[in-house]
């Protein structure tokens, strides 16, 4: 049975190896949006030769959303903020989970193996936030902390805010190396010969 956690950033280890998949969590406290793979190559440029980050992520929550913001002499307001799908950063993210200490991850669309292997070292989860519920997530920012390299779009800008009850997000990846994405498809694969023989067998009635 699901159960629904209200949590508070920073996490810590403990915290995230008591979510189970399938649980629905809401976030509160400081969170860091990553959407772009521009992004992502900078980050691990970063951790490779050893250069400071702008923001600290040790530890942090770090979420594949996107967005867009209006800017005014300086000052950014986030008009709206929206999941992204995180498959296409499969490639870096088992380095970043595990270099930063990464306790969230999440956006749409899951990761791969190897970053729930590196989640299952590590004590990390991966939230999934359905993808048309823009104005619930909008709604939860209070204040935008820090926006990081702005030469980049705001959309690929490292972008750390305020939240209060972000969410909902799915453990679809937990901190034990189950994965929902896995499980669906295990059942697929597991349904095929019998969708085929199907298609076979209605196939071969046709042609009588």
């Amino acid at each position: 049975m699901s159960t629904t956690h209200h949590l508070r950033t920073p996490l810590s280890e403990p915290d995230v190896r008591s979510l189970a998949v399938g649980d629905f969590v809401y976030l509160k406290g400081e969170i860091t949006l990553c959407a772009g793979l521009p992004t992502h190559e900078r980050l691990i440029s970063h951790l490779d030769s050893g250069a400071a980050l702008p923001i600290d992520l040790n530890g942090a929550v770090l979420l594949h959303f996107g967005g867009y913001n209006s800017e005014s002499d300086g000052t950014f307001d986030v008009r709206y903020m929206n999941p992204t799908t995180s498959t296409r950063f499969n490639p870096y993210m088992p380095r970043l989970i595990r270099s930063l200490g990464l306790r969230v991850v999440g956006g749409k669309g899951g990761l791969d193996a190897a970053s729930a292997q590196a989640m299952k070292e590590q004590g990390c989860v991966y939230l999934s936030f359905p993808g048309g519920a823009c104005t619930l997530y909008t709604n939860a920012i209070r204040e935008v902390v820090t926006v990081a390299w702005q030469d980049f779009i705001f959309h690929y800008r490292l972008v750390k805010l305020r939240v209060e009850d972000l969410g909902p997000g799915t453990v679809a990846i937990d901190a034990h190396g189950n994965s929902v994405y896995d499980s669906l498809q295990s059942q697929a694969e597991s349904r095929m010969p019998q969708i085929l023989a199907d298609l076979a067998a209605s196939r071969n009635e046709r042609a009588r």
